[in-house]
């Protein structure tokens, strides 16, 4: 730096004859140049150095050439600054505004370097295979705290740029530190937002949900499609969304079908008469779901879970690999079961009977004296 201090004033020595504003175009204009080939320069070097090095450094390298040569010319600009024949306040001025512009480029840096590091780690994890359950886990954990950990970045970042301009450093102070009047008052304005946040690393870091989770929330079924920093999007069976901010999964309670496993029994009630045969039922169901393709090969069962005044309960269950499978393996189980039973045992199905009392006096003639009928609801 200190030979191009000396360059750039050697230049302004063989200028002498121009005037003072001719004389800086002249030396900024160059100085710009200069950073444009230098940086050139700079990321051909760095490219052959990276080339077998690891990924993250040549991406960064790629996806920062903007930034990058941004930074360069405020560096070269600030040096032809500090050489130029400018007044002291334009000289101030100028400085101030590439200071202001510098440490936002290095705030733009630093995102771009976060989000490089979050996509490679991802690269080892797949979502589009039956069991994901880890990779969801870790989807949802880098997704959050990489909006987390870039808001902090960017927040620090324009923080310590207001700062170096002195009528709105107090603004700067107050969003770096919330200190005085003007962060309280930001900081209570802000403090739904700032709950969402810490919600947000709370369930990055215990994962009471991840993406793609089967929920029940309000009493909706969906999937997790997106969680943001703020709040979580619900892709309901009828692909309606419903958006609940993070915080709502931390003060309410909701079912989280896939928490552990996306393995799920799933259940079917039918309604029979007393003099259904159970054991045929119970065949019948072991068949229907052995050549069903949504069954895991684990659970069938067919159990009478109530009796009433009138009818018998069955309660049949079957597993199934995920919620969606579940759900279509249920269907199946009732269309088939009630065909079985419409076509092979009538007998099982829900009916009425009508109970006929005879006056045994009258029983010779066979007329009857009182009757009573039990009502059975069909099925």
């Amino acid at each position: 730096m200190d030979g191009l201090r000396q360059l750039v004033s050697a230049v302004a020595e063989h200028l002498v004859w121009a005037p003072p504003w001719l004389i800086s175009v002249i030396i900024l204009g160059s100085a710009g140049a200069l950073a444009i080939a230098a940086h050139s320069v700079l990321v051909a070097v760095v490219r052959m150095v990276l080339r077998r090095r690891e990924e993250f450094w040549r991406s960064l390298v790629q996806r920062t050439r903007s930034p990058g040569r941004l930074v360069m010319l405020t560096v070269f600009l600030g040096i032809g600054v500090g050489v130029s024949p400018l007044s002291p306040d334009q000289a101030d001025l100028a400085r101030r505004i590439l200071l202001f512009v510098f440490i936002l480029l290095l705030g733009w840096i630093g995102i771009t370097a976060l989000d490089i590091a979050a996509a490679l780690y991802l690269r080892g994890f797949k979502v589009d295979v039956e069991d994901n359950l880890i990779a969801r886990k870790h989807l949802t954990q880098v997704r959050i705290l990489r909006r987390a950990v870039a808001a902090l970045i960017g927040v620090i970042a324009l923080a310590a740029a207001l700062m170096t301009v002195p009528g709105v450093k107090q603004y700067g102070v107050s969003l770096l530190a919330s200190a005085g009047a003007a962060g309280i008052i930001i900081g209570l304005a802000l403090q739904p937002i700032l709950a969402n946040l810490i919600a947000g690393v709370q369930i990055a870091m215990t994962q009471p949900i991840r993406l793609d989770d089967a929920v029940i929330v309000e009493g909706e079924w969906g999937n997790v499609e997106e969680i943001t920093s703020t709040y979580v999007v619900v892709r309901l069976w009828d692909w309606r969304r419903m958006v609940l901010p993070l915080s709502w999964f931390l003060s309410n309670p909701f079912q989280n079908w896939t928490r552990d496993s996306a393995r799920l029994i799933g259940s079917a009630f039918l309604y029979v008469d007393y003099e259904a045969p159970v054991d045929r039922l119970r065949e019948a169901l072991d068949r229907i779901v052995r050549g069903s393709s949504h069954w895991d090969g684990d659970v069938i069962s067919l159990q009478v879970t109530d009796i009433t005044d009138r009818t018998l309960q069955i309660r049949c269950l079957a597993s199934a690999r995920n919620a969606g499978a579940a759900f279509d393996l249920r269907c199946e189980i009732r269309e088939q079961l009630s065909a079985f039973i419409r076509d092979h045992l009538p007998e099982a199905l829900p009916r009425d009977r009508l109970a006929v009392d005879r006056d045994p006096t009258s029983a010779a003639e066979g007329s009857p004296s009182r009757k009573t009928a039990e009502n059975h609801p069909s099925g």
